[in-house]
């Protein structure tokens, strides 16, 4: 039951990003499926941490502004491993979208690390690293 609960959360966090067809993305989300106090990592070019209000925020703006259109970001493998109350999933992911009025593609791996609430699993801390 925990993959299941973990697979359904790990979806919902990518389609939180989904702007295609213009139907607005629900970055906002990612605060109820993240802890408060969870870390965000972006490891490159340049690291960045973020808080959950910093990682939200921009986002929520370039998605709903019109740069950002089309945009649809999916998990294309991974691993998980649960131990108990904690949980741990490294993942290739693709993205498509247009920026700009430029459509691009790309690809990376994420890692999130899960924690069980009494509420269920929640996103303690999730990095991710794009290919260039």
């Amino acid at each position: 039951m925990s993959k299941t609960e973990i697979d359904a959360l790990t979806a919902e966090f990518f389609g939180a990003f989904d702007n295609r067809g213009g139907r607005p993305a629900d970055v906002a989300r990612i605060r109820r499926l993240m802890l408060p106090g969870g870390v965000i990592v972006n490891t490159g070019p340049e690291l960045t941490v973020y808080t959950v209000d910093e990682f939200v925020e921009p986002r929520e703006k370039l998605l709903a502004d019109g740069r950002l259109v089309e945009f649809n970001e999916w998990e294309t493998s991974e691993r998980t491993e649960i131990a108990g109350r904690i949980a741990s999933r490294f993942g290739e992911y693709r993205k498509s979208g247009v920026l700009d009025g430029e459509p691009f593609e790309g690809g990376g791996t994420k890692t999130i690390q899960f924690v069980r609430t009494p509420d269920g699993w929640r996103i303690s801390a999730f990095a991710w690293y794009d290919q260039p």
